[in-house]
């Protein structure tokens, strides 16, 4: 996890989509996760001393906000804008309490954006270089907890997540946006790995994600070299999904993020969990898992409601069916 190495990188211009999440006011959902802002976590967590800072970080809702719509929309936004939505203690928190609140709520679909101008330009470097040793060695496994455990919590619900990102994003960044299921970039975005520049391995899942998106070529490459990739180049290599007029960010995050809340959501989590378990999963037990996935799915009250719309010559009221929790 480690900061955005390019110059100009905390000043490009916020998109629509993160002046308009800043504006809104959180639900009581984002009140009660922010409550539980304040404990380690992770395994082992119980028996980890605390630092200074891990003690201060205390309120992740100033980092992170999630507001969960009555439609099942759920918006989750780095609201650390000023200082490039660098992921220090606070925020990891905040994202692991944003995953969890998303997680009892069974919401359909997921907007993750970051406010200001670069959606996230990684760790906080100016966090970590207060401790030294020992200290710096917990606080970053404190870090490291937070935020994979929020990563682990957005990949095991059901509901699909977009990201919508802009300007600098570096580091754990990446593996933020490389975590969503369907990622908008802007057309002025740059994605640097960065982390050995600093004598830093990767986290955030950056070295399990880039693999499987760009090949094992590329991600190696971008892991020592630290060289910068634009948008075109990215889309290109697969580590986004599409490129977008930056004025048109915001637009087109709605758009797509709309069209998966009215989706299947429990057949959305099936496909989401197939995907990622025929990457390591040979062809036969593969095979397997969508048999019965399928057969789920088709005697579900989704698979009932989708067929019967098809053979009405209807479009389907998934949104009619609640999320499961």
């Amino acid at each position: 996890m480690t900061a955005d190495v390019g110059p100009g990188a905390a000043d490009r211009e916020a998109t629509g989509v993160n002046r308009r999440v800043a504006d809104r006011e959180t639900t009581g959902v984002s009140r009660r996760a922010a409550d539980r802002a304040t404990g380690d976590v992770g395994p082992g967590a119980a028996d980890r001393p605390t630092t200074d800072i891990s003690r201060r970080a205390a309120d992740p809702a100033a980092s992170v906000g999630v507001e969960i719509q009555d439609d099942g929309l759920a918006r989750v936004t780095l609201r650390r804008g000023r200082a490039g939505n660098a992921i220090d203690l606070e925020t990891a928190r905040g994202l692991l309490h944003a995953a969890r609140a998303c997680e009892r709520a069974a919401v359909r679909a997921v907007l993750l954006t970051g406010e200001g101008k670069s959606f996230c330009v990684g760790g906080d470097l100016r966090e970590f270089s207060r401790l030294t040793g020992e200290a710096l060695e917990k606080h970053l496994v404190a870090v490291t907890d937070a935020l994979h455990d929020a990563l682990r919590t957005f990949a095991s619900i059901d509901a699909p997540m977009v990201a919508a990102v802009q300007g600098a994003v570096a580091g754990a960044g990446i593996g933020l946006a490389a975590a969503a299921d369907v990622t908008l970039a802007a057309d002025d975005v740059t994605f640097t790995a960065a982390y050995t520049g600093i004598g830093y391995s990767p986290d955030a899942g950056v070295s399990w994600q880039l693999p499987r998106l760009v090949g094992r070529k590329r991600a190696v490459e971008m892991l020592l070299t630290n060289r910068r990739v634009p948008a075109a180049e990215a889309a290109a290599m697969g580590l986004v999904s599409r490129v977008v007029p930056s004025g048109e960010l915001a637009a087109e995050a709605e758009r797509t993020v709309e069209t998966l809340r009215r989706g299947p959501t429990s057949a959305f989590g099936a496909t989401r969990r197939l995907v990622a378990s025929g990457q390591t999963a040979d062809l036969a037990r593969h095979l397997d898992d969508e048999a019965s996935a399928l057969a789920t799915a088709a005697a579900s009250d989704e698979g009932r409601e989708g067929v019967a719309a098809f053979l009405d010559k209807r479009a389907p009221e998934f949104t009619r069916i609640p999320s499961r929790p």
